[in-house]
This record gives structure tokens, C-alpha cells and sequence, in this order.
């Protein structure tokens, strides 16, 4: 199960999105200079529907996207969990900051609006750096990836 360490609602995560991000602890990747290894530990509060039909509920009306921030560990649940929003909150569109180089070949990229691949290589930089290995996408209607310039 996904467990939530916290969350905030951010504007330049997600491009013109006003967004709840919920960072998810268990991360399993552990990146060499990561900017949250306390989300390395098994922190945090169970993210069941009733807990995030409670916290979207509380910002439904000021957030136009919801972003799993990490969650590697499950991919499915975050599959799961997104699906489960989309239903639920229609209104919303749904993203997930992956530390991994690829999504998994098993998980349907329809569940999502936006995703963002790569581990975070301190030398590299961060989404914002010309030299980044990091990518954030737009997931079109048709299942295709529009790379996102930030």
C-alpha cells in the first residue's frame, strides 16, 4: 500500500496546473543527492480511497491536478489510485513523478495526464537543467507522449 508522508498544493510541478502534489514515502530508488531521503523510510499515513476522497475533497475546488510525487515502490496501486481519482473526480487530471528511466511496460498510461521519468542525477540537474536526463510528458488522448519544455 502507497503510504502518504505529506502534501502540498504547488504551481510549477505540473505546467499551468494548480496541483496537489502528495509525496509518497518507501521510495526505493534512493538517488545519490535525492532532495527527500526521509521519503526513503515506511512513513506516513495508508493512502486508501477514503483518505484521498477526504484530502482531494478539502481542495477539490482550488486544484486542477493531482500528482503522485514517487511511488515506485507500487506501481499498480498508483494505477489503481489514479483510475480511482479519475472516476471520482473527474474534473481532475492526474500525474506521476516516476524516479524510474521507464514507466512499466504493464502499466496503462491512460490512468495519467502527465508523467515524469528519471531518477534524479545530481550533475545532471534537476527538470529545469539543459543537461537533464529527467523528462516530464503530456500524455495525449491517443496514448502518445508529448515531451513538456520547462
Amino acid at each position: 500500500m502507497l503510504k502518504c508522508y505529506s502534501y502540498d498544493i504547488v504551481c510549477q510541478e505540473i505546467p499551468d496546473e494548480i496541483t496537489l502534489a502528495v509525496n509518497i514515502s518507501c521510495c526505493p530508488n534512493r538517488c545519490p543527492g535525492c532532495h527527500s531521503p526521509w521519503l526513503w523510510d515506511d512513513e506516513g499515513e495508508d493512502m486508501t480511497e477514503q483518505m484521498l476522497g477526504a484530502l482531494i475533497g478539502r481542495y477539490a475546488s482550488a486544484i486542477t491536478c493531482f500528482c503522485f510525487m514517487g511511488g515506485d515502490a507500487e506501481p499498480s496501486e498508483v494505477e489503481r489510485l489514479a483510475r480511482w481519482i479519475k472516476a471520482e473526480f473527474p474534473h481532475l487530471r492526474t500525474a506521476w513523478y516516476s524516479g524510474r528511466e521507464n514507466v512499466p511496460e504493464s502499466f496503462d498510461l491512460g490512468c495519467l495526464n502527465y508523467v515524469k521519468t528519471g531518477p534524479y542525477i545530481s550533475e545532471l540537474g534537476g527538470l529545469k537543467s539543459p543537461t537533464t536526463n529527467q523528462a516530464l510528458y503530456l500524455i495525449d488522448s491517443d496514448g502518445s507522449l508529448t515531451k513538456l519544455h520547462l
